[in-house]
């Protein structure tokens, strides 16, 4: 584990504005206890069955959140940069993790590990700014699980990818298609036909105009 680097903990501080907004003296205190990590492609920030002991912020690179299931394994979740990750349940409880985090490429983080929120919690300096921090955070998550589940229930899985790509346009680009796939609950090559559709009907558009 490493020291983040000035540069990278601006950005840090930048990007969790939208989740609790520290002073100077609180970000000091905080950023004691951040830290570095990089994983390789396809190396787990949280294996399912184990505790997750912290939540990174992704620097550079992109996550899979992913379950198995009689072999399988399906895509529930994607994260790039920019992006905080952790299995948020799991942290919160420390409880084995029913999911599986992985990375997609290979990436670096800036971490705060449990441990380190109890001792923020416990400091009268930062307990306040860290209770809203974690808040926050479970806030955004249960609006992405409502959100998930919505689409599912009324969308089609083209309307499911068109909104994706309308969300993240270089999505298709960044995440394998198969995983891609999986997450809309169809087959690669369902996935396949619809890109196509898309984009044919793009290009008619494009000539008609």
């Amino acid at each position: 584990m490493d020291t983040p680097l000035p540069l990278e903990l601006l950005k840090f501080r930048q990007q969790l504005k939208k989740y609790a907004d520290f002073t100077d003296e609180e970000w000091d205190l905080f950023a004691t206890h951040l830290y570095t990590r990089k994983l390789a492609k396809k190396e787990h920030f949280t294996p399912s069955g184990k505790v997750c002991k912290e939540v990174g912020f992704i620097l550079g690179g992109s996550f899979r959140f992913y379950y198995t299931k009689d072999g399988i394994e399906l895509s529930s979740y994607f994260c790039f940069e920019n992006d905080l990750i952790s299995s948020y349940r799991s942290f919160l409880k420390q409880a084995p993790s029913e999911i599986a985090v992985d990375a997609m490429e290979n990436s670096s983080l800036i971490c705060f590990s449990h441990t380190s929120l109890q001792t923020l919690l416990a400091d009268g300096r930062t307990a306040y700014r860290m209770e809203q921090l974690g808040r926050t955070i479970a806030e955004y998550l249960i609006c992405c699980y409502e959100e998930r589940l919505f689409s599912f229930v009324f969308s089609s899985p083209e309307e499911r990818y068109r909104s994706l790509i309308e969300q993240q346009p270089d999505l298709a680009q960044k995440v394998p298609q198969h995983y891609l796939a999986n997450y809309l609950g169809i087959t690669p090559v369902s996935l396949s036909r619809i890109r196509k559709r898309i984009y044919s009907t793009a290009a008619k558009q494009k000539m008609a105009s």
